[in-house]
């Protein structure tokens, strides 16, 4: 669906559905590629630095798929065909509240710069960890203890809060976003997936 917008020059704008553009964007994006590449990709063992890969994935047949779109909020979308989606549900913590919690705490102006910052920073000195809590791993819950238990939960302690850098704080802001929009991804995927593959697009 779209409606005729205003001219400007000699161009006619037409409004469209954002998330319509969205969908059809995506797979434009991957039909046509870059320099004979594909533009969706993943990682294999991104946990792992030495091993970490980033590897093209195939859309040829995506469907269902789940899409996770952040913008300044999140819209996350169960896709069935290029015409049928629904959106599931989303969040309002998304790119921009990132940007807007590291020019609180940073002081930084654009939202490279944020990103810049975080890139260097140590989110563990700002986050409480599982390891925190419990000395190691949860082993019963399979909790490792590298998990993060409460965000920005060691800003607390006056003693940590001054040992801080701006950095630390860009890091664990950004780590605290993108792990919500992770967790509710995760469960709008078990809750949609009804036995069914859903292939995860963020």
């Amino acid at each position: 669906m779209w409606l005729m917008g205003p001219q400007i020059g000699d161009l006619q704008l037409c409004k469209l559905d954002e998330l319509d553009c969205l969908i059809k964007g995506i797979l434009y994006i991957d039909s046509v590629g870059f320099n004979g590449r594909s533009q969706c990709y993943y990682f294999e063992n991104p946990a792992d630095s030495e091993k970490c890969q980033k590897l093209p994935f195939d859309l040829k047949n995506p469907y269902p798929l789940l899409l996770v779109n952040i913008g300044s909020g999140v819209s996350i979308l169960a896709v069935y065909s290029k015409d049928n989606y629904k959106r599931v549900t989303g969040t309002s913590l998304g790119g921009g509240t990132f940007f807007g919690l590291c020019c609180l705490l940073t002081g930084c102006t654009t939202f490279e710069e944020a990103l810049e910052m975080a890139s260097r920073g140590d989110s563990t000195k700002v986050d409480k960890l599982v390891r925190d809590i419990y000395g190691g791993d949860y082993e019963r819950f399979g909790l490792p203890g590298w998990a993060v238990a409460s965000s920005f939960g060691n800003m607390m302690s006056k003693e940590k809060r001054e040992a801080v850098s701006k950095e630390d704080l860009a890091r664990a802001t950004l780590i605290t976003i993108t792990n919500n929009i992770g967790s509710i991804a995760r469960m709008c995927a078990l809750n949609e997936v009804r036995g069914r593959g859903f292939l995860y697009l963020l």
